[in-house]
């Protein structure tokens, strides 16, 4: 690090402030065995304050599993009420920095900003409910982790697409998102998760290579759809996929180049399933888990 700083120097003027501690509203607590933990608590207690739910009754998910959200539910708000609506999931989507947690239901909310509702804003106010509940969740970054690449990626029927790119146990890399077109079969849709997900990787894969860190072995993308697994491996255009764009079958040439390997995973095991569809509690709490992330206390 002294070697990096004294370098910069050479050509910038700079400060050494020390170990990071707070930036743009992130915290970062550094533990006895070098692990950080990234936290937003004092942004998302902002957000609590803005919205006077400071003292709101918490829940422990941030969508319900069994009600669904549509452009159609609701009475329209007024033009005042719609400026705070994007004002607040416009916050909420900062918080997604740290809370991979809160991508699915952000997106969600987000698809709405053009025309909002009160079905809508009610979904936004218990996005904040699980805040509260959640405010002392972070993101665990490991010291100790192997150097290995892999990606979880997932799709479901409505064509929302989501992926989790790992650096060993660290996820530094997530999505949730409506792709830009609809698919036809659930096995487009995953094909097209699945390439999402391969360009994530390879731009995880150039960084790395810019700071000089070698991968132990290629990266490895994990998919529950056995169609989506076959025609990423498969180089003859199956009759079902000819209407596919052809940007998508880039896949299918980093498996030829032995840049990247596919395997399948059981749905159970889809680390990436709460990136497309809201979960029940005990799904969601595992889902956390696997991507590390962590009530502050309890790594104290």
């Amino acid at each position: 690090m002294n070697v990096l700083l004294k370098a910069l120097r050479e050509d910038f003027a700079l400060k050494d402030l020390g170990d990071l501690h707070y930036f743009l509203g992130i915290e970062v607590e550094k533990k006895p065995s070098g692990d950080l933990l990234l936290t937003q608590r004092k942004y998302a207690k902002d957000i609590l304050t803005r919205m006077g739910m400071l003292k709101c009754k918490p829940v422990s998910t941030p969508m319900s599993s069994t009600e669904k959200v549509s452009q159609y539910d609701g009475d329209p708000l007024g033009p005042e009420d719609c400026t705070r609506y994007r004002s607040i999931v416009g916050a909420l989507q900062y918080v997604t920095l740290t809370r991979p947690d809160l991508a699915f239901a952000v997106n969600k909310v987000c698809q709405y900003l053009h025309s909002p509702t009160t079905a809508h804003w009610t979904a936004v106010k218990r996005i904040v409910r699980y805040l509260k509940f959640s405010e002392n969740v972070g993101l665990l970054i490991r010291k100790r982790s192997p150097m290995v690449v892999s990606a979880f990626s997932d799709a479901d029927w409505r064509s929302t697409g989501g992926f989790a790119v790992f650096l060993g146990s660290n996820v530094i890399s997530w999505s949730a998102r409506k792709q830009p077109t609809v698919s036809r079969s659930s096995t487009e849709a995953e094909y097209k998760s699945m390439a999402n997900a391969t360009a994530e990787m390879i731009w995880v894969e150039q960084l790395l290579g810019e700071l000089g860190v070698k991968l132990k072995s290629r990266p490895r993308l994990w998919c529950d759809n056995l169609g989506a697994t076959y025609l990423s491996a498969n180089p003859v255009f199956h009759a079902r996929a000819k209407h596919i764009e052809i940007d998508f079958h880039f896949v299918r040439e980093r498996i030829a180049r032995r840049q990247l390997e596919v395997r399948f995973i059981p749905t159970e095991d889809q680390v990436a399933d709460g990136f497309t569809k809201a979960l029940p509690q005990r799904k969601f709490e595992e889902f956390k888990n696997n991507l590390n992330l962590v009530e502050k206390t309890s790594i104290d």
